[in-house]
C-alpha cells in the first residue's frame, strides 16, 4: 500500500540499498582510501500493470494525487522486511498504454529522511549585530565626509560680501576728514 492507495497488479518489486563510499587516493599507499559516508536512502521499484477504462483512471488519478502533492507518505510491502522504510516519496512515475486497454506503470519510490532542524539563532552571540551595525555606522560618517566641499579657499563666499561693505563705506574717508578739519 502506498499511502491510502492499494497497488493492484504488481508484477515486480525491486529493493535497492548502497552505502555511500568515496574513495581517496593516498600518495604512496597501494590501493585507495574508501571512506564511508553512511547509507543512501533505499529505492523502491514497483512495476504492474492494469486493465479497464475505469481500473486505469482510478489508479492514476490516486497516484499522480501523491506524486503531485511531493508530500511523504506511507509504504507497506513485504519486501520492506527488516528495514526501516516506512515513509517514502514517489520519485519518478512512468505510465504506458500497451494496447487492449491495458497499461502499465513504473513507480520508483525513496525513502524520506526528514530534513534535520534549521541550527538555533541563539547560538549567535547578540553583540555581533551590534558591532556590526557600529561598523556599517562608522563606514556611512566616512563616506559622508568625502562628500564635504573643498575647504582649501574658504574666501570666495566672503569676498562677495566684503565687496558690499567697501561698497557701503566707501564715502566714508571723505566724511571723517571733514570732521577732522571742523573738530580738529
Amino acid at each position: 500500500m502506498l499511502g491510502e492507495l492499494v497497488l493492484d497488479g504488481i508484477e515486480y518489486v525491486e529493493s535497492s540499498e548502497s552505502r555511500a563510499l568515496v574513495e581517496h587516493r593516498v600518495p604512496g599507499l597501494a590501493g585507495n582510501y574508501l571512506q564511508d559516508l553512511g547509507s543512501a536512502p533505499n529505492t523502491i521499484l514497483i512495476v504492474g500493470s492494469r486493465h479497464g477504462d475505469e481500473a486505469r483512471d482510478t489508479f492514476l488519478t490516486a497516484v499522480r494525487e501523491i506524486f503531485n502533492a511531493g508530500e511523504p507518505t506511507t509504504f507497506v510491502a513485504d519486501i520492506n522486511t527488516a528495514t526501516d522504510l516506512t515513509d517514502v516519496v514517489i520519485e519518478d512515475l512512468q505510465v504506458a498504454e500497451t494496447g487492449g486497454h491495458r497499461f502499465r506503470y513504473r513507480i520508483r519510490l525513496r525513502k524520506y529522511i526528514e530534513p534535520p532542524e534549521p541550527p538555533a539563532t541563539g547560538l549567535l552571540d547578540g553583540g555581533l549585530l551590534g558591532d556590526a551595525l557600529n561598523v556599517v555606522g562608522a563606514l556611512n560618517t566616512l563616506d559622508a565626509l568625502g562628500s564635504i566641499p573643498d575647504l582649501g579657499d574658504p574666501t570666495p563666499p566672503l569676498r562677495a560680501a566684503l565687496t558690499g561693505v567697501q561698497t557701503a563705506t566707501g564715502g566714508l574717508g571723505d566724511i571723517v576728514a571733514e570732521l577732522d578739519s571742523l573738530f580738529g
